[in-house]
């Protein structure tokens, strides 16, 4: 599964600083709006020690790891849904993620501008998702007139989305993500045909300095108190850190997280919150030529994960040989597994498990 997370936010919040510790990537980041004019993309590794501890027991040709791909798009600003800034150029571009990073600058800095002249990261975060808003509310003004076009000639499935889409309209009016708002199943097809941008899952970034990285601030409080009641994500991260542990060797980089009293970086963080937030888990192939990470949504049957792997799986999937994660490190590998009994088959309505470890049988 191919994920694509887009990196918004005001001018100047530190959104391309980010951007360019977690990839690496050289990008500008000069200390004015609209410096990023493209959206640039980075693909990252999702951090799993599971892998690791699979592949000792093959010692694979190759490690992989399952991947998110950051798109770093420009600073929005009040007016973007009405062309002003960079405008609907950028909202284009988060239309095409499956999921929106939010950086909000929680930090006081005299020396780097800030958009609109004092920090405020409620008043910031409301600016950006106002004008997300604002074009979900155009392109439900555009759906509800063709309905209610349709309704008029006694359609009653365009009579069903007139009232559904006008319930939608009051609640995105009164300041609530599409995301928030409970659709029928019956009605589901509908409302993701719109491609809201408020509908697609949050989760804030609160860029914070190195006392609020490891303690919080009030700042930051304030953001997640506003996730919670828009049902959103929320992570703390410090750009100015980030973007010197990307300088760093593995050795150093281990030594400056001791000293800061942290685990791991940011990045790892981010990219496991990512999956959180999408709903996803990770199943696992092992073997002499790679021990490989896979991506599919919880809940998912044997055939569509086989599908991850080739499309054509799907449609030829015959069973699946399952290790549970836990089960293939006590028996230290698949033979060992076998041999107690702890490979399962399964067909075609076995849910994955997160962790699972799976070898697919398809017909010619």
């Amino acid at each position: 599964m191919a994920l694509r997370c887009g990196i918004v936010g005001l001018p100047n919040v530190g959104k391309s600083t980010l951007f360019n510790a977690l990839t690496a990537a050289e990008i500008a980041a000069e200390n004015y709006p609209f410096c990023t004019v493209d959206p640039n993309t980075g693909v990252v590794a999702v951090p799993d020690p599971r892998l690791a501890e699979l592949d000792a027991f093959v010692r694979a040709a190759q490690v992989i790891p399952t991947t998110v791909e950051l798109v770093d798009i420009a600073g929005l600003v009040r007016g973007a849904s009405q062309g002003e800034g960079l405008g609907n150029q950028f909202l284009g571009h988060i239309r095409e993620v499956h999921a929106i990073c939010h950086v909000v600058r929680c930090f006081e800095d005299a020396e780097i501008v800030h958009v609109d002249g004092a920090l405020d990261p409620l008043r910031d975060a409301e600016t950006v998702e106002a004008e997300l808003a604002l074009a979900d509310l155009e392109t439900l003004a555009r759906r509800l007139d063709r309905a209610r076009k349709q309704a008029k000639s006694g359609d009653r499935e365009a009579r069903a989305e007139v009232e559904l889409f006008e319930a939608l309209e009051t609640h995105l009016s009164e300041g609530h993500p599409a995301r928030s708002f409970p659709v029928p199943e019956e009605r589901e097809a509908a409302v993701r045909d719109c491609h809201l941008l408020t509908r697609k899952p949050m989760l804030y970034v609160a860029n914070v300095d190195e006392a609020g990285l490891v303690e919080g601030n009030a700042h930051v409080a304030a953001i997640e108190a506003r996730a919670e009641a828009s049902d959103a994500g929320v992570i703390r991260l410090c750009g100015k850190i980030e973007a010197e542990l990307a300088q760093l060797d593995a050795e150093d980089k281990r030594e400056f997280l001791e000293d800061l009293g942290l685990e791991e970086p940011g990045l790892h963080r981010l990219a496991r919150a990512v999956h959180e937030l999408l709903g996803l888990i990770t199943f696992f192939t092992v073997g002499p030529k790679e021990t490989r990470a896979w991506t599919v949504r919880r809940g998912a049957a044997a055939p569509e994960a086989a599908g991850e792997i080739h499309s054509d799986f799907v449609k030829h999937f015959i069973r699946a040989e399952v290790i549970g994660y836990g089960d293939f490190i006590a028996s230290q590998g698949e033979a060992g597994a076998k041999a107690a009994g702890k490979m399962r088959v399964e067909g075609k309505d076995y849910v994955v498990a997160d962790g699972d470890v799976m070898h697919f049988r398809v017909s010619a």
